[in-house]
């Protein structure tokens, strides 16, 4: 029998997310019982699963993928069964033709034609000649590594159609965030020892079999044997506060309007919206009402069509890039799984666009929306038409945080003051206004989980260490001394002080030797020795030419070490580059998967 969800809990979570449902499954098993407060009917936030039809969809593909272990360990606890791993298949639509994705540089030049190909290769060699000296922009982050032809015909279309503005406003804090890559550290940890673990989708990635939904409703079962629960429909509509701490929660479910009493609050609502409920009684700063209002989202609308046909194309996904056309991605729910479409003759298709609160397309009636779809689609040379037998339109607003120059300011503002309150924590995507990965934002919400337990975790350190969530925050000691061992194995050489070291060597040999054979004595000292005159002008075997001897031996040692040490340095200089390059190369090719 259910239990009727109380309406007091010792920890209230808003937002049943990937981040929430963390936060809350890491509270039960430390036999706390939190309280989720979600306002939809199912749980997941973006990362849910719609089902229309028979026909489930994921809204913008959800692809389960970390590095960090605790995480994968916690995903293949909660679901133990019907987690399934899928081969990745995508490309890419530019210009009238499909690209490899992830980006085969061979395949991509090839198919771009030999006059294109060559002014990107020259555009791509200027620009690690001559790179833009500071990177302040995503358009010069992007420049510095592609050149700027690529990104210029590939890049900067896609991403304006993405975020809806252009690449020069976007900063490039923000692709340092989203592509980790592999550092350089690592990259020489796998050619030493050949233990690194791989950076990115590439390859395969695992999925629920009927979805992500799957996962969050495995989640709520956990929480709710436990003791947690999670409220659907329940609206939070203010936040009380005194003397800087939470005090209650008002809520609407259904036509009940009732107040929950707060000891610990964690949210992963949009900061502008959790700030405008502080602000009730307007003890929120104008500075960081200000800051808060600045904070901007991107929309997505997804367009499902299905189609009266059993296949369309082997992809996954198909990003389509250019102004041509408004779909940003098509999605092929099918080959994620062919669970999600209960009739094997049909296939359901998901057309991604992107938008503002208010603009053309998010003003369009789902019929337009279904129409242009439907039209695109054709134009592209996937399906006709007349294939497509139904529709259904997904919005879903707030779903990626726009990254605009003086973001960082603004959101420091806002956090400086959201942390003057003592039992106020936020977590996840839109509670950090940080375009996190799914992992980072459970990672945020069991750090959270934590912390209420006693723990003092940043949690905005999540997602800023250099190497992509691979370890948690205490560094083993085998990793730590392989990076020791790395350091020390590359560590420039001092020139001078090799110099110096096999100078002073090879002069005291001289000075010892000659100092020696003067002091053994004889008819003929030191014939041998004597040779040294013709290299060492001024040289005797004789104690004068014991000091001459050490200084010529000194000059010849210090240059050679000198020398050494230069040239050392240099080729090591030149490898390290090598490596570096090789792994940016390699953490890029699914660079698109980041925007």
């Amino acid at each position: 029998m259910n239990r009727p969800p109380p309406d007091t809990a010792p920890v209230l979570i808003i937002g049943a997310g990937p981040a929430g449902l963390a936060a809350a499954h890491e509270l039960v098993r430390q036999d706390v019982h939190p309280v989720v407060l979600e306002k939809g009917d199912k749980a997941g936030g973006i990362a849910r699963t719609e089902v229309y039809r028979g026909y489930r969809f994921d809204i913008g593909g959800h692809r389960f993928f970390t590095k960090n272990d605790a995480v994968m360990k916690l995903w293949q606890t909660v679901l133990d069964q019907g987690f399934i791993t899928v081969h990745r298949i995508s490309r890419i639509y530019y210009d009238g033709r499909f690209l490899d994705y992830p980006l085969n540089f061979f395949n991509a030049l090839t198919r771009m034609g030999a006059t294109e190909s060559l002014f990107i290769l020259l555009s791509y060699l200027r620009s690690q000649i001559r790179p833009y000296p500071e990177e302040e922009t995503f358009e010069q982050w992007v420049s510095n590594r592609f050149g700027r032809r690529l990104y210029g015909k590939f890049f900067a279309p896609y991403t304006a159609k993405l975020w809806g503005m252009p690449c020069d406003r976007i900063p490039a804090d923000w692709a340092r965030q989203r592509i980790k890559g592999l550092s350089l550290m690592a990259a020489l940890s796998h050619a030493l020892f050949g233990n690194q673990k791989a950076k990115s989708l590439i390859h395969e990635f695992h999925y629920p079999e009927k979805g992500p939904g799957m996962m969050w409703e495995a989640f709520c079962e956990k929480i709710a044997e436990k003791g947690g629960h999670v409220r659907f429909d329940t609206k939070v509509m203010g936040l009380n506060h005194t003397n800087r701490r939470i005090t209650g929660v008002k809520c609407m479910e259904g036509d009940r309007t009732f107040e929950m009493p707060v000891e610990h609050l964690i949210s992963s609502m949009p900061l502008d919206k959790l700030i405008a409920m502080l602000d009730h009684h307007r003890v929120v700063p104008a500075g960081v009402s200000k800051a808060a209002n600045s904070m901007s989202h991107r929309g997505l609308i997804l367009v499902v069509l299905i189609l009266d046909k059993d296949a369309l194309f082997p992809d996954q996904w198909i990003y389509i890039h250019g102004p041509g056309f408004k779909v940003g991605r098509i999605q092929n729910f099918k080959n994620w799984s062919p669970a999600m479409v209960p009739d094997p003759h049909r296939t359901s298709l998901g057309m991604e666009y992107f938008c503002n609160e208010g603009d053309r397309l998010s003003s369009m009636s789902d019929e337009a929306l279904s129409a242009v779809a439907a039209s695109e689609l054709a134009r592209l040379g996937l399906a006709e038409k007349n294939q497509v037998i139904d529709t259904f339109v997904v919005r879903q607003p707030d779903a990626y945080p726009v990254y605009t120059s003086g973001y960082e300011k603004r959101l420091k503002v806002i956090g400086d003051f959201l942390d003057g309150f003592e039992n106020l924590q936020t977590i996840g995507r839109n509670g950090m206004h940080r375009y996190n990965n799914m992992d980072h934002s459970m990672q945020t919400g069991i750090l959270a989980a934590r912390n209420v337990l006693g723990a003092d975790h940043d949690l905005w350190a999540v997602n800023e260490e250099a190497e992509y969530l691979e370890e948690d925050a205490s560094v083993s000691p085998r990793r730590t001394l392989t990076e020791k061992m790395i350091l020390q194995s590359f560590a420039g050489m001092d020139k001078s002080a090799l110099g110096i070291a096999l100078g002073t060597v090879s002069g005291l040999l001289f000075f010892v030797a000659t100092l020696w054979l003067v002091i053994k004595g004889g008819e003929v000292v030191g014939p041998n020795l004597q040779l040294l005159s013709q290299y060492f002008f001024g040289y005797t075997v004789s104690v004068k030419g014991a000091f001459i001897a050490f200084f010529y031996g000194f000059l010849w040692g210090f240059l050679f070490g000198w020398f050494f040490a230069y040239l050392r340095n240099l080729l090591v200089a030149l490898h390290l580059f090598r490596v570096r390059k090789k792994a940016e190369r390699l953490s890029l090719r699914d660079f698109v998967d980041h925007i």
